[in-house]
């Protein structure tokens, strides 16, 4: 595996480009572009017109919105990123002083990502942890021992990950991130649909994932009943494009909800209700 994986590239690097919009920008990540490197701009501009680079900006804001309004209105303290890849909220947004955030992902890319940050001398604004781990394996107990509070309400984001994982990957990390929630616990999460994976209009951009190893596996047409099935109530569903989520680059007019068969992207927040 590269130290940076190539989706956690193409992320910062769509991030750049939305921080580069000047006064259009919806956020600012002023790290992205020096974390892009060293190809995370070659996905973006092979794809060029798939709304790629603006679903990405639209699902940053969408979730710094969340972890903003879940800290202020839900009280909650012990946040999670899992698979953060070269995320840069604990180093860009406003945090309360008794916040601790934890850093789930691979060691080299943990690694890699401290030494660019140490180099653009940037410094969290928050109490930080890294949890170094293969997120193939058991992982919860290097969290533990990071000093994560199982009794503490958590509010887990899981951002970009699910629609790589099979199926029974991703439902299986949803059950274990359930198991380590106290009453409260909130997640955010993006998912894309099923219909998605099916279309023939995204063949070609599916294609593209699929030829630079990063093929999407996993998608649900019907996001709350899939995630009340393992525990979690969806509490906010947006898609891309209505007023709360709109952005200029977007290409795709929402449908209908009713309608069947569209290609969708869903932006949820849920609560922990268990089974």
């Amino acid at each position: 595996m590269e130290a940076v994986s190539y989706t956690a590239q193409w992320t910062a690097a769509a991030r750049a480009l939305e921080t580069e919009r000047g006064d259009r920008a919806t956020f600012r990540d002023p790290y992205a572009r020096a974390l892009a490197a060293p190809r995370g701009f070659e996905l973006l501009e092979k794809n060029r017109g798939s709304g790629l680079a603006p679903f990405i900006a639209i699902r940053t804001r969408y979730l710094d919105e969340s972890i903003e309004r879940i800290l202020a209105d839900d009280g909650i303290r012990q946040v999670v990123f899992v698979a953060a890849g070269m995320d840069t909220r604990p180093f860009r947004l406003d945090w309360p002083d008794d916040a601790t955030v934890y850093e789930v992902d691979f060691p080299a890319l943990l690694a890699e990502k401290r030494r660019r940050l140490e180099g653009l001398g940037a410094r969290p604004r928050v109490t930080r942890h890294e949890v170094a781990v293969d997120l193939r394996l058991e992982w919860l107990p290097e969290l533990d021992r990071a000093g994560f509070d199982r009794a503490r309400p958590t509010l887990w984001i899981t951002e970009g990950l699910l629609f790589f994982l099979t199926p029974e990957q991703a439902t299986g990390l949803l059950r274990t991130l359930g198991s380590a929630s106290a009453p409260g616990s909130r997640l955010g999460v993006d998912f894309v649909s099923q219909a998605l994976l099916r279309s023939p209009f995204s063949q070609e951009f599916r294609r593209s994932l699929a030829e630079d190893g990063t093929p999407w596996l996993f998608g649900t047409d019907e996001p709350e009943e899939y995630l009340a099935s393992i525990g979690w109530k969806v509490r906010d569903l947006k898609e891309p494009g209505e007023p709360s989520t709109a952005h200029d680059d977007w290409p795709f007019q929402v449908q209908p909800r009713e309608r069947k068969g569209p290609s969708r992207s869903w932006l949820v927040r849920a609560e922990y209700v268990g089974n």
